[in-house]
C-alpha cells in the first residue's frame, strides 16, 4: 500500500517538479557540484530515483540511465532528455538491467526505500568491482525544520518514510556488502542570500562542530570485495629515487622480495655527488639475474625522479620505495597483498602507529606529520594519519588517471605525496594505510629541507582547501 501511494504521489506532482526545482535551485546547484566533482565525464552512469533527469544530465555521462517508480515522471524525463535512457523500476524489488555502471547516483532517495539493505543488495548486480555509488540525503537533525518549511509551503511536501542517522546507514550498507570510502556534509544555509550563503556554506560549514549541523550528508561507496585474496598474479615495478645513497643501493637489491608474476626494480639517479650512479651500475652487474634498470632524472626533486621511473615502468602495480631504507623492502609484499586482493586501491605506509627507532624522525617533523594527517582527514573526508610516508602503492591505470587530473590541482609538489593523495581522493580510490616500523637511516643524510619544503607543503594544503572545500 505504501509503494502504491508513493507512485500516486509522484505521478500527481510530476507537473510541478520543475517549479520546485526552480524554487530550490541553490540547493540543487550544491548537489550537482558534489556529483560533478566525484564523477568523471564520459562515464556510464545510473541514477536510481532519477526524477526528471536533471542530475543525470548534469554529470555529462557517456551513457546515462535513469530508473524511477513514477511512469509520469519517466515520461517527462524522456521528453526533456531524449539522449538519456529512462525506465520504470523499483530498486526495492529487482533491477532489470544487464549492464554494469561506473557510477550510481542515489540522491534524496533513501528516505523513500522500504528495505534499504535489500535495495543495496540489488545494486550489486549493476556494479563492477570499481563502481562507485554516490548518496546524498537529509540530515536527521533537520527533520523538524524541513517539516516546518513544508507547513509554510516553502518546501514541497514529501512522504518520507525513513529518517536515518549516519551510523544506521553505514550499518545497512555494510550488511549489503558496501563500504564508505569518504563522506562529507554540506549546506548550513540552503537558500541563496548574496555573500551570506557563500560564507555560511564554504567557510562556517567546513568548521568542526558547525559541520555537524549541515543539511546534506554525502557519501561515496564502493562494493566491498567478496573475497580477500588476489584473483591473479600482477607484475610489479618498484621505483627507487636515489640521490646520494651509495651506501644503501646494494642492500635495497639484496633485501628486495619478488612479488607477483614478476618484479622489476627501477633506480632513478638524481645527480648524486657520492658515486651513487657508479654503485647502481655495479650492483646491476653483480645481480644480473634480477630485473634491474636505471635511469637518470632530467630535472630535480623526488617527484621528478618518481615520474621518470613511472614513465619507464612496465608493471601492473607501481610501488615507491625510498632509497634510504627507513621503510624496509621486506614489508612490500604486505602492500602487494592489500592492493592485489582489492582491499585497497591506493595503499600507503603510516609511520605514526608503531614506535620508531631513535633518530628516525626529528620531533618537529613528527609534529608536522601529525598536523598534516589531521588536516587531510578533515579535508578529504577520509581517515589519514601520515600523508608524507614515501612508500605508496597503486595500479598503473590509476596513476595514469591521477597524472591526467594533475591540471586540476597544479603541478608543483616536489615530493608527490600530496599530488598522489589529492588525485586518489578525486578518483574516489579506496585508501588504505599500512602501519610500518620506521627505521633510522644507516647511510647519508636527508635530502629534505625542513623549513623550505615545509612552506611548500603548506601551500599544497591551501590549494587542497580551495579545490575540495571552497570551489
Amino acid at each position: 500500500m505504501y509503494k502504491k501511494n508513493l507512485i500516486n504521489y509522484f505521478n500527481s506532482n510530476a507537473k510541478d517538479a520543475y517549479k520546485w526545482h526552480k524554487r530550490s535551485r541553490y540547493y540543487y546547484k550544491e548537489l550537482i557540484s558534489f556529483l560533478r566533482f566525484n564523477i568523471e565525464e564520459d562515464a556510464n552512469v545510473l541514477e536510481i530515483g532519477s526524477g526528471t533527469g536533471t542530475f543525470l544530465d548534469a554529470v555529462k555521462p557517456k551513457k546515462g540511465v535513469g530508473l524511477d517508480l513514477s511512469p509520469k515522471v519517466v515520461k517527462l524525463a524522456k521528453k526533456n532528455y531524449p539522449e538519456l535512457h529512462f525506465f520504470e523500476g523499483d530498486v526495492d524489488k529487482e533491477i532489470k538491467l544487464e549492464e554494469k555502471f561506473d557510477y550510481i547516483i542515489i540522491s534524496d532517495l533513501i528516505g523513500y526505500l522500504e528495505d534499504i539493505q535489500t535495495s543495496f543488495e540489488n545494486l550489486r548486480k549493476v556494479c563492477h568491482k570499481r563502481s562507485r555509488v554516490l548518496i546524498t540525503q537529509y540530515s536527521i537533525l533537520w527533520w523538524p525544520i524541513l517539516k516546518f518549511f513544508e507547513f509554510l509551503r516553502l518546501k514541497q511536501k514529501q512522504p518520507i518514510l525513513n529518517w536515518l542517522g549516519e551510523k544506521d546507514i553505514a550499518n545497512m550498507l555494510d550488511l549489503a556488502g558496501f563500504e564508505i570510502i569518504k563522506k562529507e556534509r554540506r549546506l548550513l544555509l540552503p537558500k541563496y542570500i548574496p555573500f551570506l550563503s557563500w560564507f555560511a556554506n564554504k567557510i562556517v560549514a567546513n568548521l568542526p562542530l558547525f559541520n555537524y549541523f549541515c543539511l546534506v550528508e554525502c557519501f561515496v561507496l564502493r562494493p566491498r570485495p567478496l573475497k580477500f585474496f588476489a584473483d591473479k598474479d600482477y607484475t610489479v615495478s618498484v621505483i627507487i629515487p636515489a640521490r646520494n645513497e651509495k651506501g644503501n643501493i646494494e642492500n635495497a637489491i639484496k633485501r628486495m622480495p619478488m612479488m607477483g608474476s614478476s618484479t622489476e626494480i627501477i633506480f632513478v639517479e638524481g645527480h648524486s655527488t657520492d658515486e651513487t650512479l657508479d654503485e647502481i651500475k655495479r650492483v646491476i652487474k653483480v645481480y644480473d639475474k634480477k630485473n634491474i634498470k636505471y635511469f637518470i632524472q632530467s630535472g630535480k626533486g623526488k617527484y621528478d625522479a618518481v615520474k621518470k621511473g613511472f614513465e619507464k615502468a612496465t608493471g601492473d602495480i607501481f610501488m615507491i620505495l625510498d632509497a634510504d631504507l627507513t621503510v624496509v623492502p621486506e614489508i612490500l609484499p604486505k602492500f602487494y597483498e592489500i592492493i592485489s586482493s582489492g582491499r585497497g586501491e591506493y595503499v600507503q605506509g603510516t609511520r605514526l602507529v608503531y614506535p620508531m627507532e631513535n633518530q628516525a624522525m626529528q620531533f618537529l617533523n613528527y609534529l608536522a606529520n601529525k598536523f598534516f594527517g589531521l588536516s587531510f582527514s578533515w579535508l578529504l573526508g577520509q581517515h589519514i594519519t601520515d600523508t608524507l610516508c614515501g612508500t605508496k602503492v597503486f595500479f598503473k591505470n590509476d596513476y595514469e588517471k591521477i597524472a591526467a587530473s594533475r591540471k586540476f590541482f597544479g603541478d608543483f609538489d616536489p615530493f608527490g605525496d600530496f599530488d598522489f593523495i589529492f588525485g586518489a581522493s578525486k578518483l574516489n580510490l579506496k585508501l588504505v594505510e599500512l602501519p610500518i616500523h620506521y627505521k633510522e637511516r644507516k647511510y647519508g643524510s636527508t635530502n629534505i629541507s625542513r623549513f623550505r619544503h615545509g612552506l611548500i607543503l603548506f601551500k599544497m594544503l591551501f590549494i587542497g582547501i580551495k579545490k575540495f572545500k571552497l570551489d
